[in-house]
């Protein structure tokens, strides 16, 4: 597996920090940020470990190229959706194709507080109900 440092900048701004931000709590420059964001280099372990800390995550999000996960027994991971300040998330293409969603059809949201949220396509509820 490849692994290419391009998150950063990502959960960076997600988080409302600068990349100075970065730098002071890791003790390193700004320029060197600045270079694992652009992939010129990469943070050492430990940095990798602050940083994923820092931003609630694991270091394996952190540090994989989300497009490059294949699935494995039908299990998918397709990548990041930010949920606006409407509660809304826009699911990516490839998730809407292969589960066969299309616009208007109704999900149903289920939640187990220590395992996360699951989404199941109930189709066009109002087509059935005609």
């Amino acid at each position: 597996m490849e692994i290419r440092f391009t998150n950063l900048k990502m959960y960076r701004v997600k988080a409302g920090m600068t990349q100075e931000d970065i730098a002071e709590k890791l003790g390193v420059s700004r320029q060197a940020v600045a270079k694992w964001e652009r992939g010129e280099s990469m943070p050492d372990i430990g940095s990798c470990i602050t940083l994923a800390d820092i931003f609630g995550i694991t270091v394996d999000m952190l540090v994989r190229n989300m497009q490059t996960l294949e699935s494995k027994d039908g299990k998918h991971v397709f990548g990041v959706s930010k949920m606006n300040d409407k509660g809304q998330i826009t699911l990516p293409a490839e998730c809407r194709r292969l589960f066969g969603l299309k616009p208007g059809d109704s999900l149903l949201v289920l939640g187990d507080e220590e395992k996360g949220i699951a989404l199941v396509n109930l189709g066009d509820v109002t087509a059935e109900n005609e």
